[in-house]
């Protein structure tokens, strides 16, 4: 997955992180917060905070410290809540640790790691940006992916030319 862009949602005026899919294109919308939002699209952007913010300094501690984010996995999504992990390696030891998928992402992109997203939550919340999904909605869905409509909408709405983008990330 890369960082396709961080954007606000005009009708709700929240913020949504909107990753992309590497080879399939598909993108997956996750609501975050507006100091999350700002902290991902502010990196995307070049801009370097005076002193460093929360992900910054997180960033240079695993540096300091010798740990390794190896990845960052988008593992589930239960209840309309995404979650992910931090896949960190050190000398001797691998350790997942549970983040907010915002969190994760900060971090990703300031330590230029790979983002993941498991297949389940990509069939599950993603959608092609021209909306060629594959016909109507299926009757016999699970309640989730009629909830998930709003972010299929809206991604559809996008314009994968426009300059609202926030950055893409590196990979």
């Amino acid at each position: 997955m890369i960082v396709e862009s961080v954007r606000v949602h005009m009708p709700t005026g929240r913020h949504v992180l909107l990753l992309k899919e590497i080879g399939l294109g598909r993108i997956l919308p996750i609501w975050i917060g507006p100091w999350e939002a700002s902290a991902i699209a502010a990196h995307l952007q070049g801009v370097e905070p005076e002193r460093p913010l929360t992900h910054d300094l997180f960033a240079r501690v695993l540096r300091e410290t010798g740990v390794r984010l190896d990845r960052v996995q988008i593992v589930s999504l239960a209840a309309e809540t995404f979650h992910a992990r931090l896949i960190l390696v050190t000398t001797n030891a691998r350790h997942e640790v549970d983040a907010r998928p915002s969190d994760a992402i900060a971090l990703a992109i300031r330590l230029d790691v790979p983002i993941y997203a498991a297949g389940e939550v990509l069939d599950r919340a993603a959608a092609l940006p021209d909306g060629a999904d594959g016909g109507d909605e299926d009757e016999d869905d699970p309640p989730e992916m009629a909830r998930l409509d709003i972010f299929r909408e809206f991604v559809n709405s996008l314009d994968p030319e426009g300059d609202a983008r926030g950055g893409g990330s590196q990979r």
